[in-house]
Parts: C-alpha cells; sequence; structure tokens
C-alpha cells in the first residue's frame, strides 16, 4: 500500500539518486575540462598572436602542415632545436615574408621559452605586415624538453658542444663493433633498448641530469631513436646529431682529441 509517507520516502531516494548522478556528471565534466600539461598554454593576455600547446605542436609537426619556424640565432638553433622546425632568425622577418608571401599562409613561431621575447616580436612585425594566421609555441625548448621530447643538433653545433663543453656525454649508438673500431674519443656506446641500465651503469650520468648528453649513429633515425630513450630518463639537456657518423669524420672531430675529454682510463 502506497502510504503518504512510503511515497515520500521513494520519492527522497529517487531525488538522491538524480542528485548523485548529477554530481558525478558535473565532477566528470569538471574533470575533462581541465588540460593535461600537454595541453596547456601560458594564457598570457593581451597577446596579438594566439599560442598553442605542446599537444597542438606535435600534431601539427606529425602532419607537416605548415611551417614551424624556430626565430633564435643561427648557433643556438644548430645547438638544439625541435626537429621539423625551420630557422628563421628574429631579425629576417623579410626574409620570412619573402617565403611565404601570401598573408594568410598558416605558421607557428618558437623560441627560447616562456620568457623569451623572439617569438613574440616577430608574431607582432608579421600581423603589421598583414598575416592573420600566426601562432606561437611560446613554451618553447625549454617546456618541449622537460616534458620528455628530443631535440636535434646540427654539425655547427655538434663541433660547438665538442670544442665549448668540457662536461658533455656523446653517445656511439653504432654497434659495439663499429664503436671499438672508431669513435670520438671518451664516447660511451650506448644502443636502443639500454637507456635504463646505462643510467643505472655510469655510462650516463645519472647524478646530474643536466648534463648535456649528445647522441650520434650512422643515421639520424637511429640517433634520434636512442636520444628519444634517454630523453625519457630525465636527460632533459639530450639531443641527437641530425647527421651521419661519416659527417663527424669529415669534420675531422675525431682528429680533434684533447686530454680532458677523457681524464680517466677508458
Amino acid at each position: 500500500m502506497n502510504t503518504p509517507y512510503a511515497l515520500l520516502k521513494h520519492g527522497l531516494a529517487a531525488a538522491g539518486v538524480a542528485l548523485a548522478a548529477a554530481v558525478t556528471c558535473s565532477s566528470s565534466a569538471q574533470a575533462q575540462a581541465v588540460p593535461t600539461i600537454f595541453q596547456a598554454t601560458l594564457q598570457e593576455p593581451r597577446q596579438l598572436t594566439p599560442e598553442i600547446s605542446t599537444e597542438d605542436l606535435l600534431k601539427i609537426l606529425a602532419s607537416s602542415s605548415e611551417p614551424v619556424l624556430d626565430v633564435r640565432s643561427r648557433l643556438e638553433y644548430a645547438i638544439a632545436h625541435i626537429p621539423g622546425a625551420l630557422n628563421i632568425p628574429e631579425q629576417e622577418v623579410a626574409q620570412i615574408v619573402a617565403q611565404y608571401p601570401d598573408p594568410t599562409t598558416q605558421m607557428t613561431l618558437t623560441c627560447n621559452g616562456p620568457f623569451c621575447g623572439k617569438s613574440k616580436r616577430t608574431s607582432e612585425q608579421l600581423v603589421f605586415a598583414g598575416y592573420i594566421n600566426v601562432k606561437r609555441y611560446q613554451l618553447g625548448m625549454p617546456i618541449w624538453r622537460a616534458l620528455g621530447n628530443t631535440v636535434q643538433t646540427d654539425l655547427a653545433g655538434f663541433i660547438y658542444i665538442f670544442k665549448a663543453d668540457h662536461t658533455a656525454v656523446f653517445v656511439d649508438a653504432r654497434t659495439p663493433q663499429e664503436f671499438q673500431s672508431k669513435t670520438i674519443r671518451c664516447a660511451v656506446n650506448i644502443l636502443a633498448g639500454e637507456a635504463t641500465v646505462a643510467n643505472d651503469d655510469g655510462r650516463l650520468p645519472n647524478w646530474d641530469k643536466g648534463t648535456r648528453v649528445v647522441v650520434f649513429a650512422n643515421t639520424p633515425a637511429d640517433a634520434r631513436k636512442v636520444a628519444a630513450e634517454i630523453a625519457k630518463k630525465a636527460y632533459w639537456n639530450s639531443s641527437y646529431f641530425g647527421g651521419t657518423f661519416t659527417d663527424l669524420w669529415h669534420a675531422r672531430l675525431l682528429e680533434r682529441e684533447s686530454e680532458w675529454r677523457c681524464p680517466g682510463p677508458q
């Protein structure tokens, strides 16, 4: 028998279920609305050009849908840059205009991270020149690397590191036989799949994750594979050489040896 009390009790129970469902849906919607760090941007106010996230940049690079322009200096770019990015320094806006004369061209600019003004200034100059589809990956190189992504080093950058950074670790990702035959003085041999072991056995400097690590191999693809694994071991200052071991040979780097590079027994 449906007494008023029973009806009231049934109604309250139904209301409770509905309220719980509403709270669950609301919590789920809020959780989905909060971006991950890969989807985040700086959200800076009053910017003339919009920012994109790391996730957005990864999609652009994977699809090659638009140019990604690194507007840092040529040496900075050569030392380390996001793979797939092209280098047109900040001072050369005219070159961007000449290379991409259509003002509707979609393009993304990037530089040295949240506090780098180069991409902001360049994007503003392009807007003033009539360009309407300019975006910025303002998080730049530091955040790209912090999120476990590897970067590329060109020959000029490799030579600079070899000469100037006496703490750098060079990783030879070729076969043990090739490594034993000839390599850069004091390089360590690390193959694909060995990053974890190398982190533990001393081939990588696990006491200082900020040490510069540069990987080279017979092909850029082979070097990149190992460098990507090393980056995931928290070596944020790691990169891969975008050339080949033969390029290093022709640059006579194997002859430019110095005592500091290998102070201990080999």
